[in-house]
């Protein structure tokens, strides 16, 4: 399972025109192959009519899976410009989708991999790119004599601080990147002398974007 990597937060969808021809880019992450499949069989039941529905994937922790397809345009035209962009932009578990309805003009070789790069791109912008986080939830018990300085240290350092719940204690509920859980245990016992409660939730995964934390 991989700490952290970058990938799509939502799904995104691009409509551009070039020399009459309508390309239509979809972008979405992905949880697994079937995913990624059942994703292009969706795009192209929705654009029956389209004359062609370009695709590529990139799947696992060391993008291991890896497909694309032209459907129909001229060898490497298509489906190749489309991973470059997923891989350009160093996404994993991503799959992007351009359907094109073609204009009457032909855009030659060069041209038509530049049109299904750019509409990729816009797709993929408009998903928004993050960075996909794997967190440790830690809830943290203490009296409330030391409500003040538990707190006081977590927005010091920076702690994504999810709720507070007060009842007969405090219990501070903080999600740690799990690559950092050993040291910030280590870190609130020595600041509380150790009296607290500690208690470890699942791991999850949280999104990035900038400086802001997505759910």
């Amino acid at each position: 399972m991989l700490s952290r990597y970058k990938t799509l937060y939502k799904s995104g969808c691009k409509e551009i025109e070039i020399k009459r021809s309508k390309f239509i880019g979809y972008a979405r992450q992905i949880n697994s192959e079937k995913d990624a499949i059942k994703f292009i069989e969706e795009i192209r039941s929705k654009h029956r009519q389209a004359t062609h529905n370009v695709y590529a994937y990139v799947f696992g922790e060391r993008d291991e899976i890896q497909r694309y397809s032209d459907d129909g345009e001229p060898s490497g035209t298509g489906g190749i410009p489309v991973l470059n962009v997923i891989k350009m932009e160093g996404l994993k578990n991503t799959a992007v989708v351009v359907t094109r309805y073609f204009g009457g003009i032909l855009l030659g070789a060069g041209g038509l991999a530049r049109a299904y790069g750019k509409s990729a791109k816009a797709a993929i912008d408009d998903a928004v790119i993050v960075e996909k986080i794997l967190f440790r939830k830690i809830s943290i018990i203490i009296e409330y004599t030391l409500l003040g300085i538990v707190q006081n240290d977590l927005i010091k350092n920076e702690y994504f601080i999810k709720s507070i719940d007060y009842t007969d204690k405090v219990k501070i509920n903080v999600y740690i990147e799990e690559g950092k859980k050993d040291y910030f245990i280590e870190h609130i016992k020595n600041l509380t002398k150790a009296n607290l409660i500690l208690k470890e939730d699942n791991n999850l995964y949280l999104y990035k974007k900038g400086e802001k934390y997505l759910e």
